[in-house]
């Protein structure tokens, strides 16, 4: 954070955006071009969400689906990969010289007499404030993995990410999971030369892998080039084994170097507690049709909203929602200057 943001901003903005991922960003570019003031905050770099993803991924949909603010997402192949959308995010905040702030994060957000009041906190340990009329909420998921709640999850070679598999060469390693971030792990650490263990709660593996991995997986599986244990859990994890529990009660030591438990993600919005959001059954958000939220003139974007169908929202949706969600807003400040001109 710069000296100058260490400070409550000089004038109250239109918007406050949290999160500078694909949504965050395609609501910049929406505040820009309906001339309404904003900042971008987060508290990693932008994108940072692809950019934890593994290496070597390739996205489930084509370009035109990830594409913000009408820029060509331009790839050599059928589908991008996290390189290719790295640098297209990259380069489309820059042309559009979008007001990002890295490394800045949001610790807390109060309702304020014209809007809201933002605590934010920088690299550096400084604290800051902004003050908004507005404030969009797209912060994603990806970033708050799901604990397993396990003796030893702790241990350093326990990790909720994966990257690549080149590390892991010639040792013993177990995923548990059996969604597509498990199968792209799997399948990678045993191209790489890992022995690789799948630990799976369900009889089988999730019905929403990627349709081209999920042949290839299981034909690893099938082969025995990757073991598989279905109906099993791992019930405690130890530096140089876990502890499998099968289904008909009997437990085995699985002599494991690393381990990966790729069970999932979920929203994490404690920076938003004291606004006392209204939420579904299912912990998704209440939001009407322009992706307001129960607090008036709090909008939130992308899958940040819906704890209980994050396999529901993508990019490919959210980045509409960043639209709508400005569009709303751009109607609402309308309104109230013409309200305060006729007053």
């Amino acid at each position: 954070m710069t000296s100058a943001s260490k400070k409550t901003e000089s004038s109250l903005i239109d918007v406050a955006i949290v999160g500078a991922g694909p949504v965050g960003l395609a609501a910049a570019i929406a505040c820009k071009r309906a001339g309404l003031s904003y900042v971008v905050m987060d508290k990693g770099c932008v994108v940072n969400a692809i950019f934890d993803y593994p290496t070597y991924m390739t996205f489930f949909t084509t370009a035109p689906e990830l594409e913000i603010g009408g820029h060509p997402l331009v790839t050599g192949h059928d589908k991008p990969d996290r390189k290719d959308a790295l640098m297209y995010y990259r380069l489309v905040a820059q042309r559009e010289q979008l007001h990002i702030r890295q490394y800045c994060e949001v610790k807390r957000v109060h309702a304020a007499p014209a809007g809201f009041t933002l605590e934010v906190e920088g690299q550096d340990g400084e604290p800051g404030v902004v003050e908004a009329r507005r404030v969009i909420v797209a912060t994603g998921y990806y970033d708050n993995p799901l604990p397993l709640g396990l003796p030893g999850e702790d241990l350093e070679n326990v990790s909720h990410y994966y990257t690549e598999g080149h590390p892991f060469w010639k040792l013993n390693v177990t995923v548990i999971g059996a969604g597509n971030s498990a199968a792209d792990a799997a399948l990678d650490l045993w191209r790489s030369g890992a022995n690789v263990t799948m630990v799976v709660r369900a009889p089988e593996l999730k019905n929403t892998i990627k349709y081209w991995v999920r042949p290839d997986l299981e034909n690893r599986i099938k082969e025995g080039s990757i073991a598989a244990m279905f109906e099993s859990q791992v019930v405690e994890i130890h530096p140089d084994y876990v502890l499998v529990q099968r289904k008909d009660g009997t437990t085995l030591e699985l002599p494991t170097d690393f381990t990966f438990a790729l069970t999932g993600y979920r929203p994490k919005l404690d920076f938003l507690a004291e606004l006392n959001l209204a939420t579904h059954p299912d912990e998704c958000l209440r939001l009407d049709a322009h992706h307001e939220s129960s607090v008036p003139g709090l909008f939130v974007a992308g899958s940040a909203g819906y704890a209980g169908k994050t396999n529901q929202v993508f990019i490919e949706n959210g980045r509409i929602h960043a639209e709508e969600a400005v569009a709303e807003i751009a109607r609402q400040l309308k309104a109230r200057e013409a309200e305060l001109a006729e007053a």
